[in-house]
């Protein structure tokens, strides 16, 4: 019996933004994206991708301020929408890593399904901006995600010459990692993946 997929929408207006997410767990890699921000789409079109996640962004932010308040509150969405998809992570795989290069770039991303939020995040960029895309705002996004969708995650730029290479090996990697970790593994069926019982 096939299971059925995972899937979620979630909303989140403030002051600030307007942001709704919808993912599917186990898509295809079909992205709708639209926040504004021309190379951040770029890079969440590579989460969904090389995650194999369809994945719907639609962002209304105070973009004439700046991108903090969107791509932050896009973070925050997506990790709700992703911890509302996994359910009670029975059957997950729970761990994920990759490399990936591009060119002179490799980055390293480790992720676990742990329930505890952490991020442990290195990657010195060589530009303060990459398009419209303010590059602290990439550690801010991963926040964002990690505290909302209960995840420790481990990301590290370990070569990178040019800031758009070194961005997209993270998304990249990240993608690959969270395909990895959310496979179920047909040999836990219907068990939580830690020795505690819950996750």
């Amino acid at each position: 019996m096939t299971e059925p997929n995972r899937v979620a929408e979630v909303r989140r207006d403030t002051a600030e933004t307007k942001i709704r997410v919808r993912v599917d767990l186990d898509g295809t890699g079909v992205a709708r994206l639209a926040t504004g921000i021309g190379f951040f789409d770029h890079m969440l079109d590579q989460l969904a991708r090389h995650g194999l996640v369809d994945l719907e962004i639609e962002a209304d932010g105070d973009l004439h301020i700046d991108g903090h308040h969107t791509v932050e509150d896009v973070g925050i969405t997506l990790g709700q929408a992703f911890a509302k998809a996994v359910g009670d992570k029975k059957g997950l795989r729970r761990y994920g890593h990759a490399y990936v290069p591009l060119d002179e770039a490799l980055s390293r991303v480790v992720v676990d399904f742990s329930g505890r939020p952490g991020l442990h995040m290195r990657v010195p960029f060589k530009a303060g901006m990459i398009g419209a895309l303010d590059t602290q705002l990439v550690y801010e996004f991963f926040q964002g995600f990690v505290n909302h969708a209960g995840v420790t995650l481990h990301i590290d730029n370990l070569h990178g010459d040019n800031a758009h290479h070194q961005c997209e090996t993270v998304f990249k990697a990240f993608a690959r990692a969270l395909r990895m970790a959310l496979e179920r593994d047909p040999r836990m069926a219907g068990v939580i993946p830690s020795t505690k019982g819950s996750l």
